[in-house]
C-alpha cells in the first residue's frame, strides 16, 4: 500500500506493487454478497480471503494460512445477517481492515485478531472462545480493540475514549494498528452518514488518530486518512486541489525523464538501485501549492531511490550531488538521526539543466518498508516474551518497539486530573511533529518533544523532585530553566538542597511536556500561598542599607572635598584610580579602566589626583547572580558575615525567569580578603556568579 497515493482509482500508477503482483483491488461488494449467502464448504473459504492470503504471503512467504481460514470462518458465521449502514454485509468490514494490514506486512497474529476484532463486541462470541481457539496473543489483542470500541464517540466521551485507546496501545501497539486500519475503512465508507456526523468523525480523526498514525510511523494509513479528512472538512480546497492534479495529468511530466537520468547515473557508477516516481497525495500537493504558489511539473511528485545497504544510500547521494546541481537547503539526513517514529531516509533536491527541481528520497528497502508501515512492519514485538506474557490482560507488557513519546503519554495519563485536561494536553502533545534527544550529565538520554525546555528535562529525569530545580547547565554553560533544548544537547540539572523549594507559576509558560505541566499545576494548586507569591506583580527591589557611606579610604588631593567611590566600578586598594570633580564640589573615584573615565574626560570634568590611605580596610560593591530559592538572601548574608565583612547596603531585584540578582556594598577590614569573600559567596547553593560591580 503506497504512502503517497491515497486514491488508487485516480492514480493507478501510484500502486506499482499491486500492478507488479497482478492483483486487482478487492471487490468488497461482490465478496459481501458471497459472505451473506455463506460458504457452502470449507473449500470455498480461500475465495473470500484470497486477496488477504495473497497480500500476506507477499510479505511472509512461509506464513501458515490455516489460522486465517479458521478466523474468517468464525467471523463470517458470527456476523452473518448483520449489515453495515452502507448496505454491505458486515463481514466486508473485518475483511477490508485485514486486507489493509496485510498489504502493510502485518504478521499472522495481527491479521487473525483483525478478522475477529468486532466479534466479541457485536456477536455472541466470547473472549474465552477466542482464547481457546486462537491462543492468548490473539485474545489479548481482540480484548484491547474491544475495550476501545465499547466507548461511544460522542463529544463528551472522546477524552475517556482516547485515554483507553492510549492505554491499549501502550500494552500492545498492534491494537492501535488495527484501530487505525478500522478507522481508515470507516472513513472510506463515511458517505452514507449525515454530513454533521461525517464532520465530527473527521475532526476526531484529524486531531488524534492521524497524529497517532504519524507517531507510529504508519505513513500509508496516515496519508490516506489525511486526504479523506481533507475532502470532508475542506471540500472546496479539496476540489481545487483535485482540479490542479487533473490539469497536471494532461501535461508533460518531467519526473519520469529525471528518473531515467538518475537511473543512468547510478548504473554508470555501478550502484544497484530501483528508481521510482512517487506522486504526492492531495494534502501534500495542497501544502506545496500554498508554500510555493504556482506549481511546476516536478512539484507533483518525488523520486524514490531504493538500495540494499545503508552505505549505498550515501553513495547514491554522492553521485546525485556530483552529476546534478544540489539544492543544499533541502538536504536532510534521517539515517544518522532517525525521526521519532522510526523513519529513516536521505532527503535532497537536485536541479536539472532544464531548470526543474526534483526532490529525491534515498533509502534501503528495509527503511522503505518501515517508512510505509511503521510499527506494523516490525512484526510481533513479543515474539521472545515468555509464554504467559499475555495471561493478564490488565498487566502492562514491556514493548521493545514502544517509542519514547508513547511511554511519556502513558506515564502522565494516569495523573491527569480530569478528562478535559487529558484531552487538551493529549492534543497538544500529538501536535508536536518532532522529537529530540538530549544527554544527561550521568551519560543517560532523555527523549523530549521539539521545543522542550530545561524544565521539561528536569521533570523527565527527576519527576516530582524537579520542583526543587534551581537551574541548569546546557553544554557546560549556565542556562535558565526556560532555555529551549536542541537535539544532542547535554543538560545538567541543578537541584536545591531545601526540600521546601517549589516551582514558580512562570514555569508553566515554558513547560511543553504533559508530565511537567501537570506536576507544576498540581504543586501550585496544593500550595496556593506560594503560587500567589510567585505570580504577584513585579515588586520593587528589596533594599537593606547600613549606616556608613562616603569614599572609604580613598583620599583626594583637594582640601575639604567629599570623596565618593563610584558605584559603576567600585574601586578598592590597590586598584589604579582616577578622580573627577562633579557637582556640589564632590570627587568621584573610578578605576582607571572604567568606561566612565573616558566619558568624564570627554565632557571636560576636572581631573583630581587621588590615592589610598595607608589603612587596609576598603569598601566594595559585589553583584551576586543566582537561581531563586527560599532563604537565599539569609544564606548569602551569613556567608558574608563568616568572612568578617560588614554589609553597608544590599539590594535584591525581583526574580526574572527564576534568576535573582543581589547587589551588596560591603566594608572589608582588609582588601586582601576580597578573593576569599567572593569564593565564599559563590559556594552558596544556587549562586552561579559573583563579580565586582
Amino acid at each position: 500500500m503506497s504512502a503517497e497515493a491515497t486514491n488508487p482509482e485516480a492514480h493507478p500508477e501510484a500502486r506499482p506493487e499491486l500492478r507488479r503482483r497482478g492483483r486487482t483491488r478487492l471487490d468488497l461488494r461482490r465478496l459481501g454478497r458471497a459472505a451473506l449467502l455463506g460458504p457452502t464448504s470449507r473449500d470455498r473459504l480461500p475465495d473470500a480471503i484470497g486477496h488477504v492470503a495473497e497480500a500476506h504471503r507477499a510479505h511472509h512467504p512461509d506464513a501458515d494460512l490455516s489460522i486465517l481460514r479458521r478466523a474468517y470462518l468464525l467471523a463470517e458465521t458470527s456476523h452473518r445477517g448483520q449489515m453495515r449502514k452502507s448496505g454491505e454485509p458486515y463481514i466486508t468490514h473485518p475483511l477490508a481492515v485485514t486486507l489493509i494490514l496485510a498489504e502493510l506486512g502485518a504478521e499472522t497474529t495481527t491479521l487473525t485478531a483483525s478478522l475477529l476484532h468486532d466479534t466479541v463486541e457485536d456477536t455472541e462470541v466470547t473472549l474465552d472462545q477466542v482464547r481457546a481457539e486462537f491462543g492468548d496473543e490473539v485474545c489479548f489483542i481482540v480484548d484491547g480493540v474491544t475495550k476501545v470500541e465499547k466507548i461511544d464517540y460522542g463529544a463528551a466521551a472522546e477524552p475517556e475514549t482516547f485515554r483507553k485507546m492510549l492505554v491499549a496501545t501502550g500494552n500492545d501497539v498492534r491494537v492501535m494498528s488495527i484501530k487505525l486500519a478500522d478507522r481508515l475503512h470507516n472513513m472510506r465508507t463515511l458517505g452514507v452518514m449525515r454530513p454533521e456526523k461525517q464532520a465530527r468523525i473527521a475532526k476526531v480523526t484529524r486531531d488524534v488518530l492521524i497524529p497517532l498514525a504519524e507517531r507510529l510511523g504508519v505513513q500509508a494509513l496516515k496519508t490516506e486518512l489525511e486526504d479523506l479528512v481533507f475532502a470532508i472538512l475542506h471540500p472546496e480546497e479539496y476540489e481545487s486541489t483535485r482540479a490542479l492534479i487533473a490539469a497536471h495529468a494532461g501535461e508533460r511530466d518531467p519526473l519520469p525523464g529525471i528518473a531515467d537520468s538518475v537511473r543512468a547515473v547510478l548504473r554508470d557508477a555501478g550502484i544497484a538501485a530501483e528508481v521510482q516516481v512517487r506522486p504526492r497525495h492531495f494534502v501534500s500537493v495542497h501544502r506545496i501549492a500554498r508554500t510555493r504558489g504556482e506549481l511546476r511539473g516536478s512539484d507533483f511528485g518525488r523520486i524514490l531511490v531504493l538500495v540494499g545497504e545503508n552505505a549505498d544510500c550515501y553513495a547514491v547521494l554522492g553521485e546525485l550531488h556530483t552529476c546534478f546541481t544540489p539544492v543544499v537547503s533541502e538536504f536532510k539526513d534521517f539515517i544518522a538521526t532517525p525521526k521519532f517514529n522510526l523513519y529513516q531516509s536521505l532527503h535532497t533536491a537536485v536541479a536539472t539543466p532544464e531548470g526543474y527541481v526534483a526532490e529525491v528520497i534515498v533509502r534501503t528497502r528495509q527503511m522503505h518498508r518501515v517508512a510505509e508501515a511503521g510499527v506494523v512492519a516490525l512484526g510481533n514485538p513479543y515474539a521472545t516474551a515468555t509464554p504467559d506474557a499475555a495471561a493478564d490482560p490488565d498487566e502492562e507488557r514491556v514493548d521493545p518497539t514502544r517509542p519514547g513519546w508513547l511511554s511519556r503519554l502513558l506515564d502522565w495519563q494516569q495523573s491527569a486530573p480530569d478528562p478535559d485536561t487529558f484531552w487538551s494536553v493529549l492534543r497538544a502533545e500529538l501536535a508536536q511533529d518532532r522529537e529530540i534527544t538530549v544527554f544527561r550529565a550521568d551519560g543517560g538520554t532523555l527523549g523530549l518533544p521539539a521545543g522542550a525546555s530545561c524544565i521539561d528535562a528536569a521533570y523527565a529525569q527527576h519527576g516530582d523532585a524537579a520542583h526543587g530545580c534551581i537551574g541548569a547547565r546546557v553544554n557546560g554553560r549556565l542556562a535558565s530553566l526556560s532555555s529551549p533544548l536542541s537535539d544532542g544537547d547535554t543538560v545538567q540539572l541543578l537541584l536545591a538542597q531545601d526540600a521546601s523549594s517549589g516551582p514558580a507559576a512562570e514555569w508553566l509558560d515554558h513547560a511543553r511536556t504533559p508530565a511537567a505541566r501537570i506536576a507544576i499545576s498540581s504543586w501550585l494548586e496544593s500550595h496556593p500561598d506560594r503560587a500567589m507569591s510567585t505570580t504577584s506583580a513585579a515588586r520593587a527591589p528589596l533594599s537593606v542599607v547600613g549606616a556608613r557611606g562616603g569614599g572609604g579610604n580613598a583620599v583626594a588631593d583637594l582640601p575639604d572635598a567629599t570623596v565618593r567611590l563610584a558605584g559603576c566600578c567600585t574601586p578598592v586598594p590597590p586598584d589604579a584610580v582616577a578622580g573627577f570633580l562633579v557637582r556640589g564640589g564632590a570627587v568621584t573615584v573610578h578605576r582607571i579602566h572604567c568606561a566612565a573615565v573616558a566619558q568624564m574626560r570627554a565632557v571636560g570634568r576636572t581631573s583630581v589626583a587621588v590615592h589610598w590611605r595607608a589603612t587596609a580596610d576598603c569598601r566594595v560593591t559585589l553583584l551576586a547572580e543566582s537561581f531563586g530559592r527560599p532563604h537565599l538572601l539569609a544564606d548569602l548574608t551569613e556567608a558574608i558575615a563568616r568572612e568578617g565583612v560588614e554589609v553597608v547596603s544590599a539590594t535584591v531585584e525581583p526574580p526574572v525567569e527564576q534568576r535573582v540578582r543581589h547587589t551588596y556594598t560591603l566594608q572589608l577590614p582588609d582588601a586582601t580578603g576580597l578573593p576569599a569573600l567572593m569564593r565564599a559567596m559563590r559556594d552558596v547553593p544556587g549562586v552561579y556568579d559573583v563579580s565586582r560591580a
